[in-house]
């Protein structure tokens, strides 16, 4: 295995201040469903287009508002004058023949981002350009490849090898790599435009390279207006007059400023770049566990070292493989606390390296470090007698990670005191995290005078007292009359008024009603919670009503 170092490019706003210059690699699939279908079907026994000839016409169609039309057409279709947004039928009366199937867009998006999950190996930050393309920031990455020509050169081998054809092109901007790969790559693939040149670089492109909507790129061809480098000289409010429409020359102004680098352009990753990263390329592919694991040892302990040179330590752990037939496996891993040492990150990876799938062969891992915060630094004591707490924190959320890694997240619960005044909503359910749940204050208090046992939804019973605050003398619950010997209270807890204020100002207002709980005890000497909801004339309702809330031991 050769080490490809550890790969952490900076976020944007540290490249814009350090003066580094961004680089877009855009990559354009122009057969991208026909492709997909390909090797969707590649290993089928049946008849599929993954076995007919090139040479052949073969259209993929959709629905639409005008009836059935072509959505894609193979290379032998288009010599026929066949093209997308063509009626089917007309299509089909051009080439009474011709091999068809309705197109697959959800199919064909699913894989579109799992093929984005696979090139993560060459950039972080990916996003999805429409329906058949991708662009890649590639600042701070080529160098890891020897220069962009190199990396551009090893991406189209891994697509070649797993049957996409492409275009690819290197750009300043967003816009610019998108021209050049849909544009010019097709004779000159990697197009490579340097940084600065994108005035010179796409003046002699057509228009349609800016992603113009149709009606706009109509409208500039009957001015004349058929290449970028026509718009650099016209005046915007004249490009405006010409439209009679100022969102329309807006739109044309906004995407040549986002070509030429004067606007900037939204950039949203598919997902979230990693704090840290290391990865490892393999010379000849792993094909079994144990190359798996010794793999993962390795980056492991060189992620460790890099997050604890800084005092970092992450909560979230993903390792991936990258298989040679195009597949990624991916296994994440969580701590409850901030975490760097490798013994415990190996031990939580561990419950879960059988589930790997090796394929053809791996050639590729990475391990990813999200959730970074600094490490709590200090020594444990000597002995349990000089220790400040009884229990060993450090100790008890490695347990958590290890019951999590093997068990799965959320399967161990504690209940957690939360603010609340109804004493039946105090408390809440929380996965375990390697803490042991505090008291407040509030429930702290009255801690040793709640029952052990609270029901979810209090039962309504039957009770005389004495009117208006007087306790319970005896209650029926169950059909059976229970005697009160005894009776402790009332703790008296007010509503959450502000809980039910009305989402609207029509709506009529619910005023919430005061409880009085008591502790009682029967004759035979069993102990129950009871409590009066609302109070003899506070105008809130009707006469109070008793409840029965918990029992004690």
């Amino acid at each position: 295995m050769s080490d490809a170092g550890s790969h952490h490019p900076l976020p944007a706003g540290l490249l814009i201040s350090s003066g580094m210059m961004r680089r877009y690699l855009s990559v354009w699939f122009p057969e991208w469903s026909l492709d997909r279908l390909r090797r969707a079907r590649r290993s089928s026994k049946n008849f599929s287009v993954a076995r007919l000839p090139k040479l052949v016409p073969f259209v993929l169609y959709e629905k639409s508002a005008h009836g059935l039309v072509v959505a894609v057409a193979n290379q032998a279709a288009r010599d026929a004058s066949l093209h997308p947004g063509m009626r089917l039928p007309d299509a089909c009366a051009t080439l009474p023949n011709l091999l068809r199937e309705e197109i697959d867009r959800e199919s064909d998006d699913k894989s579109l981002l799992a093929l984005a999950s696979w090139l993560v190996r060459f950039s972080p930050l990916i996003a999805i350009d429409e329906a058949d393309a991708l662009i890649l920031e590639t600042t701070g990455c080529d160098h890891l490849f020897g220069g962009e020509a190199r990396m551009a050169r090893e991406l189209s081998r891994r697509l070649d090898e797993v049957g996409y054809g492409h275009r690819l092109a290197f750009a300043g901007t967003r816009g610019a790599a998108y021209a050049l790969s849909h544009e010019k790559a097709g004779a000159q693939s990697p197009a490579i435009l340097p940084f600065g040149d994108e005035s010179e670089g796409l003046s002699n492109l057509p228009v349609r390279a800016l992603r113009l909507s149709s009606m706009t790129l109509t409208l500039l061809r009957r001015f004349g207006l058929t290449r970028i480098g026509q718009l650099y000289e016209i005046d915007r409010k004249a490009l405006e007059r010409r439209f009679h429409s100022r969102e329309a020359a807006e739109a044309v102004c906004l995407r040549l400023d986002q070509a030429l680098g004067q606007r900037p352009e939204p950039f949203e990753p598919f997902r979230p770049p990693p704090n840290h990263c290391v990865h490892l390329s393999c010379p000849e592919p792993l094909t079994d566990g144990t190359g798996v694991k010794a793999s993962l040892s390795t980056l492991s302990d060189r992620l460790c070292k890099a997050l604890a040179a800084k005092g970092l330590g992450a909560q979230t752990f993903i390792f991936r493989t990258f298989c040679s037939d195009g597949s990624v496996n991916t296994l994440s891993v969580n701590a409850a606390r901030p975490a760097c040492a490798p013994n415990h990150l190996l031990r939580l990876f561990n419950e879960k390296t059988d589930r790997i799938d090796p394929g053809f062969g791996i050639d590729f891992l990475q391990l990813e470090a999200f959730r970074t915060a600094p490490m709590s630094v200090g020594s444990r004591p000597l002995s349990g007698a000089l220790a400040q707490t009884d229990v060993d924190e450090a100790a008890l959320s490695t347990l958590a990670d290890r019951i999590n890694a093997r068990l799965g997240e959320g399967s161990v619960t504690v209940s957690v005191p939360v603010s609340r005044h109804l004493v039946d909503t105090a408390e809440e359910i929380r996965p375990f995290a390697g803490e042991i749940p505090k008291c407040t204050l509030a429930s702290g208090i009255m801690y040793g005078l709640r029952p052990i046992r609270v029901f979810d939804r209090a039962e309504r019973v039957e009770v005389v007292s004495e009117v208006p605050d007087g306790p319970p003398l005896r209650f029926v619950w169950h059909r059976l009359v229970h005697h009160i010997t005894r009776a402790d209270g009332p703790e008296r807890i007010a509503p959450e008024w502000w809980t039910y204020l009305p989402s609207s100002p029509g709506e009529p207002r619910t005023l919430p009603r005061t409880r009085d709980y008591y502790r009682v005890e029967d004759t035979k000497g069993r102990r129950y919670w009871l409590f009066r909801e609302g109070l003899y004339g506070d105008k809130r309702g009707a006469i109070p009503e008793w409840f029965l809330q918990g029992l004690f031991a």
